[in-house]
């Protein structure tokens, strides 16, 4: 679309110091816009069991929340009289500032609710936390998310002829500076309630700012048939609908790819605010380098870069967690950086004329907040695994080769012009053939192996079932001896196998044999020795293996978060039969285990094991120092063992239980179990007690155990206001 201007009258040019406010403003809104996103999905997350779906969920209802103020931009920019603009802009702020205020005294900071809204058993996780997030948060983050067009248009209305999307750049680089500034100085240096005050300081400094800026602009005299830069315009006509959709279609494959590698990475690694950091991190930063360095995006680059990144993603996918954590973290992060390079690049170079600005960001906010909606809530009612990833990769490699057939390619990449001077016009439609059959080659490829894997992860499975907490799969298979046996499987790992042959259904499996540090904790226990019965409390349901070691007169007490997992061991006609079969009693609380423990009376329990995985993850707010705490609560005596589960694939969780261990005055010994076949795997696990006596066992005491792993001290030390996964990676 050509637009044709005829310039207005001269104005004065802008005083700096009113560039400066905008600017400034634009700045610090976006980075609080983004730092509250981290300081309230970690206060929520152990509250919902630490499920990576918590953060999807979170970025759900901020990219909702992004699209109303978008939209609000967008209407408060049509209105003729700035005045107008003005006053409801300021009204906006002072509802935002009022509510802040209001909460001083009744939660530990005006925005880090009370633990009164912990969720309860019964509650759904989702509504449960867009409900909690609108009310805490809500009406700050609406002004906060229509700070960034809405001040641009008011910069272009201010500063005619000063072009406005230099500040779309530098809104992301404010965004991108509140991701850094939150893993790196908020979190590691002030607990949750201190981040909550330092934010709410920070957002009255905005709102002082954000209203000056109103002020300023209310002094403009009253538009007329004139875009935002103060031209008078001979095409009104707006954008295409095909432009359009298009937009809308670049933003919402980039917003599902970036949730949908967030929770890859959360579920194999863990569900942390640095982990979420980095996808979103590169997100940004590709909006700052398309924006702002327009020149930087070459399709000849960017769009081969992806199609490199999105064959080896899908090899990643397919070899799963075989493939060493750190190229997995290299190839999905590359990978989702080539894509949004791509598709935030094709948005900068259709970008319309800034009349037509707020439109457009509220079309790109639009298509963010539809990608939130398809993976948050569409995703786990229609897939039965993870599949929003593959569909994202496909569609943005789709895009990407649709995007190298414009004909609008840089001068120096332009072969056709080339070839047009050697004179060879069949060379031209020769060589277009061959780029198209060779991307449809590609894109079928891609397919196929996407495809395949999905298959694989259906074939010959009892039950797939898909959740708030993940994807749960149960196969057959016959193992080394021949008999048949139902496997469990959270994500890509084996949470417990039974086998079908009555002799062996009552055998304890995987993780859990006899020679395992939690087998040897409950067999040789002092109560146990003395024919006392034993209260046994398990964080983590699994299969419901662990039941297996409950005695006649034992009481067994499983806290489990995921409902899917329960009803596999319950109801009339179960597939694993351990809780049916169990010689004690046993009783299963739902819901998230430091949660429920937390309200709960003193338990007493004689041993108490912590085995709370989701896929390989680990669940960061069960290895703290407040948990280890409360778990202590709950232990019956001296002689009472607490047993951390610390397998891992890719963290060495050892130091981080030693390091909890001597803040708190336990004594600790790690018990490795290296048999390893088709009825019991390898494990690792640690015991802590109050008393050296609780472990005087000949039986535990004669198992090799690991020495402590000196190089790494001063021992990492987690709390739930800092934890650091960088160090426990192993090699």
């Amino acid at each position: 679309m050509t637009v044709h201007s005829v310039a207005l009258e001269s104005r004065p040019s802008p005083h700096p110091r009113a560039v400066l406010l905008f600017a400034a403003t634009i700045g610090v809104g976006a980075c609080l816009l983004f730092q509250v996103q981290f300081i309230l999905g970690k206060q929520i997350l152990p509250w919902f069991g630490g499920a990576p779906q918590v953060w999807t969920t979170c970025m759900l209802f901020f990219q909702l929340l992004l699209l109303l103020g978008y939209a609000y931009a967008h209407l408060l920019g049509q209105l003729a009289d700035p005045r107008r603009q003005r006053n409801i802009h300021l009204a906006a702020l002072a509802v935002a500032a009022a509510l802040l205020l209001l909460r001083l005294t009744l939660w530990p900071s005006p925005i880090t609710p009370s633990d009164a809204w912990k969720p309860g058993p019964g509650d759904s996780p989702v509504p449960a936390i867009l409900g909690l997030l609108l009310f805490t948060i809500g009406p700050p983050f609406l002004v906060l998310a229509s700070t960034g067009p809405l001040l641009q248009s008011w910069y272009a209305r201010c500063f005619p002829g000063a072009s406005p999307y230099r500040l779309y750049a530098l809104s992301n680089l404010g965004s991108l500076l509140g991701l850094l500034s939150y893993p790196f100085a908020l979190e590691p240096l002030l607990p949750l309630a201190g981040q909550g005050w330092v934010w709410s300081a920070g957002f009255l400094v905005f709102v002082l700012g954000c209203g000056a800026a109103a002020v300023l602009v209310g002094r403009e005299p009253v538009a007329g048939r004139t875009s935002p830069s103060g031209h008078v315009h001979t095409d009104i006509h707006p954008p295409a609908r095909a432009h359009r959709l298009l937009w809308f279609a670049l933003a919402m494959v980039a917003s599902v790819l970036l949730l949908a590698i967030t929770s890859q990475i959360s579920l194999e690694v863990a569900v942390i605010p640095f982990l979420w950091m980095l996808p979103l991190a590169l997100y940004l930063l590709s909006f700052v380098l398309c924006f702002e360095y327009e020149r930087l995006y070459h399709r000849g680059f960017w769009i081969p870069a992806l199609l490199l990144g999105g064959a080896a993603t899908a090899v990643i996918i397919r070899v799963g967690v075989e493939a060493p954590m750190l190229l997995q973290l290299a190839v999905y992060l590359l990978t989702l950086f080539f894509a949004c390079m791509v598709c935030h690049g094709e948005l900068v170079r259709r970008r319309p004329d800034p009349r037509h600005l707020t439109g457009f960001y509220l079309t790109i906010s639009a298509g963010g907040a539809a990608g939130g909606i398809f993976t948050g809530i569409l995703a786990p009612a229609l897939f039965l695994g993870l599949w929003e990833l593959p569909l994202a990769l496909f569609a943005a490699c789709a895009l990407a080769l649709a995007s190298a057939r414009d004909s609008t390619w840089p001068h120096r990449l332009d072969l056709r012009r080339l070839l047009r001077r050697l004179g060879d016009d069949r060379a031209i439609v020769y060589l277009r053939r061959l780029a198209t059959a060779l991307g449809l080659v590609y894109l079928l490829a891609l397919a196929a192996v996407l495809g395949y894997q999905t298959y694989t992860e259906l074939d010959d499975h009892v039950v797939v079932s898909r959740g708030f907490f993940g994807v749960l799969r149960v196969d057959t298979d016959t193992g080394e001896s021949g008999e048949l046996r139902y496997r469990l499987r959270h994500g890509r790992i084996t949470h417990g196998i039974q086998f079908s042959d009555p002799d062996l259904a009552r055998q304890p499996t995987t993780y859990y044999g006899p020679g395992s540090a939690i087998g040897l904790a409950i067999r040789y226990h002092q109560r146990r020795g003395r024919g006392e019965p034993l209260r046994l409390g398990f964080v983590g349901l699994g299969a419901g293996t662990l039941a297996t070691y409950a005695a006649a007169g034992d009481s067994v007490r499983f806290y489990e978060i995921d409902p899917d997992m329960v009803a596999l061991s319950s109801g009339p006609a179960p597939i694993f039969t351990y809780l049916r079969d169990c010689r004690g009693s046993v009783e299963v609380a739902l819901g998230d285990a430091r949660v429920n423990l937390e309200r709960e009376a003193d338990q007493g329990f004689d041993v108490l094991a912590i085995d709370a995985f989701s896929s390989d993850s680990i669940p960061v707010h069960l290895l703290t120092v407040e948990a280890v705490e409360l778990y202590l609560r709950h232990l019956r005596g001296p002689d009472s063992i607490l047993a951390i589960h610390i397998s891992n694939r890719y963290l060495d969780l050892d130091p981080v239980v030693r390091a909890i261990a001597e803040r708190l005055g336990l004594v600790t010994i790690r018990i490795d179990d290296p048999e390893n076949n088709d009825m019991v795997y390898s494990s690792d696990w640690m015991l802590m007690v109050q008393g050296p006596a609780a472990l005087a066992a000949p039986e535990i005491l004669a198992t090799p155990g690991q020495p402590p792993p000196d190089d790494l001290r001063p021992w990492p030390l987690w709390t739930d206001a800092y934890s650091n996964l960088m160090q426990v990676f192993k090699g």
